[in-house]
């Protein structure tokens, strides 16, 4: 009886420390994956990605955009292309209603030839 005793004494009493070294190998297990995923190095395409953001946010800030006007620049500049389509076509119209003016053209006059400038 009294191995008995001693037996339930000695398992009550090494019991707490299982128990925590249960929990120093969970917080170990715990902790390794966090460190791996903070020495991963960003992929060629992510870093390419990251390139492009701090671009666009830079023209962003440069153009001193703000609100929705930043929210549809920095979207379509993301995209890439975008921004570069919409130059384009910024140009075109400067180059035609310089035209315009050169020839002073008014009303519906100057509608035809923007309309045929823009087109050709």
């Amino acid at each position: 009886m009294n191995k008995f005793v001693a037996a339930i004494c000695f398992m009550l009493a090494a019991s707490p420390l299982a128990l925590a070294q249960d929990k120093a190998k969970g917080t170990e297990q715990k902790a390794a994956p966090a460190t791996s995923q903070a020495k991963k190095e960003p992929s060629a395409k992510q870093k390419a990605q990251q390139d492009r953001m701090r671009d666009c946010n830079q023209q962003a800030g440069d153009k001193k955009l703000e609100g929705d006007a930043r929210k549809s620049y920095m979207s379509s500049c993301l995209k890439g292309g975008g921004a570069t389509k919409q130059t384009a076509q910024q140009d075109k119209m400067k180059t035609c209603n310089k035209q315009a003016g050169d020839k002073q053209l008014k009303g519906d006059e100057r509608n035809k030839f923007m309309s045929a400038c823009l087109k050709g």
